[in-house]
């Protein structure tokens, strides 16, 4: 058989990301009890959380200056506007008010930032009918 007839190659679905942070019991308090995120397994030095199709790894650092915030997560919601006002009253302090992303053909992406205890960056998303307004 042949390069040619072998069949290609695909690379699945993203299973896992995993962010470093400075106080593992600190991540879990925020995103397993303030974001109610269901805890999959912790070990000593991480802890995963169950984000859907995706896990969310936590990943204590020895030295806390290797945490550095990357790229930010968008979390899926059905009504953003609920989703803010829940968080809000657990303590999630935003850093942006609730914006339209994109005015796509058949519907409109909205937003909204916060962060966690390191400084990640995180996001509430939805994709909302056309008219909806925050």
């Amino acid at each position: 058989m042949s390069g040619l007839d072998e069949p290609a190659f695909n690379l699945g679905p993203v299973g896992q990301i995993a962010v470093g942070v400075a106080d593992l019991a600190r991540s879990q308090a925020f995103y397993g009890g303030v974001l109610g995120l269901r805890e999959l397994f912790a070990l000593p030095a991480e802890a995963a959380y169950d984000c859907g199709d995706l896990r969310l790894l936590l990943q204590q650092r020895a030295d806390h200056e290797t945490v550095r915030p990357g790229s930010p997560i968008y979390f899926r919601v059905d009504d953003i506007r609920r989703a803010r006002r829940e968080l809000e009253a657990r303590g999630v302090a935003f850093t942006e008010p609730i914006h339209l992303v994109a005015a796509l053909r058949d519907h409109d992406l909205w937003m909204t930032y916060f962060a966690d205890p390191d400084g990640h960056r995180l996001a509430l998303m939805m994709e909302g009918p056309k008219g909806f307004a925050a």
